[in-house]
């Protein structure tokens, strides 16, 4: 701004730099907020995998399937909760960065507050020793700065005495002497405004370095953690899926004949099947009836 006391462009600096540290602050909190539901998810999964029945009678190669499939599920439920610990560790790792940043700036933003106060100042002063060296100018006999005295109109029947000029020489050389002593302080005002401008200058410079490396550092930060977040979600669906794939190759091993000859061999009773039953009469002992004769057990295959 061409203003001297204006601190329009490094106010508009702060708010924006406080901007970048809100927005890294809400990604911070979203981190939290998934690592609770990832926590929850992965505790969800593993008590359904301990507590929830899932085909606990059968037998041999699908039961081996089941085992696995109920395995890698608690696996699946691990893994989100490790990732939510990951979560956790990335959220604080942004807090350190958040509040590391926000250190160091604070001790420029008030080297910056002491020298827009002093700026101020100064400029208020030399503008107060300006208006003082102005307000001699309407009087009418000039000096060195265009002071003057203010002179007194006497009629003609009324000459001056040679006392009113003693005076009015006395008068004048106070007041000639109170204006140079007024545009000295002027001038030494002005010095010093312009060496306090000129650091001030210097040293807004340097903030707006130092906010503008800040800037970058913050954005390349953010860039990269939310990269590492994706990556790190891309990084469990893969493991997930490894786990899932123990499942796929598990059913594959999972043999229809062998889960049938498996129940047949544990249940079995025997391999003969029962004889048919033979009529014997008990009615007519006296009726000559050759007694029909049991055939022969057969041997059935499964």
């Amino acid at each position: 701004s061409t203003d001297l006391t204006s601190t329009v462009g490094y106010d508009s600096i702060i708010q924006h730099l406080n901007d970048g540290r809100k927005n890294c602050k809400e990604f911070e909190d979203f981190l939290k907020e998934r690592a609770i539901i990832e926590e929850k998810y992965g505790k969800e999964l593993i008590n359904l995998s301990k507590k929830k029945p899932c085909g606990q009678t059968e037998l041999n190669t699908l039961k081996r399937s089941l085992d696995v499939f109920k395995q890698q599920i608690d696996n699946v439920g691990q893994g989100h909760i490790q990732l939510a610990q990951t979560l956790r560790e990335e959220a604080k790792k942004m807090e350190d960065f958040r509040e590391k940043q926000k250190l160091h700036r604070k001790k420029i933003e008030l080297i910056m507050e002491a020298i827009h106060k002093n700026r101020n100042l100064q400029y208020k002063k030399t503008m107060e020793v300006k208006e003082m060296c102005c307000c001699f100018l309407p009087y009418g006999v000039a000096g060195d700065c265009g002071a003057a005295v203010p002179l007194v109109a006497h009629s003609a029947s009324s000459p001056p005495s040679l006392r009113f000029f003693w005076q009015l020489f006395l008068k004048l050389a106070q007041t000639k002497s109170a204006l140079e002593d007024t545009d000295r302080s002027y001038q030494q005002s002005v010095t010093t405004m312009e060496k306090i401008r000129e650091e001030w200058q210097s040293e807004h410079i340097k903030a707006c370095e130092f906010f503008e490396t800040q800037e970058c550092e913050r954005i390349n930060y953010f860039r990269n953690a939310l990269w590492l977040h994706v990556n790190q979600l891309s990084l469990g669906c893969v493991q997930n899926d490894e786990k899932y794939e123990e499942i796929r190759k598990s059913l594959e091993m999972c043999n229809i004949e062998k889960d049938v000859d498996f129940f047949v061999n544990l249940r079995k009773t025997g391999s003969l099947a029962p004889a048919p039953v033979v009529y014997e009469n008990y009615y007519n002992t006296q009726r000559n009836v050759t007694p029909a004769r049991s055939p022969a057990p057969v041997p059935i295959s499964r």
